[in-house]
């Protein structure tokens, strides 16, 4: 997932930026001011924002630490020889920062800068719209977390420490016994497996995830 917030008051920017991240790979999500923000950020995951430090509704400082709060990269955009904001931002925690006007690929880098540090082992693509994020237990599809029970997130992980290799039933009902303190059986099996496609699957009567191969059991492509 490389889901961005774009924080931007000015309009010809928000479309020619957004236009271009999204030629680059990227999801764009787009705010023009301090209240659009903080509510997208409380609603859905992202991999990194862009703040304009100056916008008509609110500040960027504001949105800076909402999504500090969250754990989320930050690049601000600057005006050319602000040096305060600069500092400012700087010290609250943001990560970068670039002055206007400045060249749309630069700002690729520095983007994919940022996430190289923040990049760990515990993000693993499931597809290119559903990741899931180990260090923190969480799934995530359309960059909204998706709610899991115990038994499902742990038979999720079970097929994606063995990606690629078919999973019998019987190996499955192993690996799962009496997580969480349920009994597991063929039919609750099913049953979870079911539930956890209709979670994580575009189209869970046709799964692109969890494939069944059939006669011998399903696998995590």
């Amino acid at each position: 997932m490389n889901r961005i917030l774009l924080v931007e008051d000015d309009k010809s920017i928000v479309e020619s930026l957004s236009a271009f991240l999204v030629s680059e790979g990227f999801t764009v999500d787009t705010a023009n001011g301090q209240k659009k923000a903080v509510g997208l950020i409380e609603e859905y995951i992202y991999d990194i924002l862009l703040v304009d430090i100056s916008l008509a509704d609110g500040n960027g400082f504001a949105v800076c630490m909402a999504a500090k709060e969250k754990g989320y990269p930050v690049i601000f955009l600057t005006a050319s020889g602000d040096e305060y904001s600069v500092v400012a931002g700087l010290d609250m925690g943001a990560d970068d920062y670039i002055a206007k006007p400045f060249r749309p690929r630069e700002l690729v880098s520095r983007i994919k800068s940022v996430q190289r540090r923040y990049a760990g082992p515990g993000s693993i693509a499931l597809s290119k719209n559903v990741n899931i994020y180990t260090d923190r237990g969480v799934v995530v599809k359309d960059g909204k977390e998706v709610l899991l029970s115990a038994l499902e997130y742990r038979l999720l992980l079970v097929f994606v420490n063995n990606r690629g290799n078919v999973m019998s039933r019987n190996r499955l009902l192993e690996e799962i016994w009496d997580v969480a303190g349920d009994f597991v059986n063929d039919n609750t099996l099913t049953v979870y497996i079911k539930r956890l496609r209709e979670k994580i699957e575009e189209n869970p009567s046709d799964p692109q995830i969890i494939k069944t191969i059939r006669g011998l059991g399903y696998r995590l492509d």
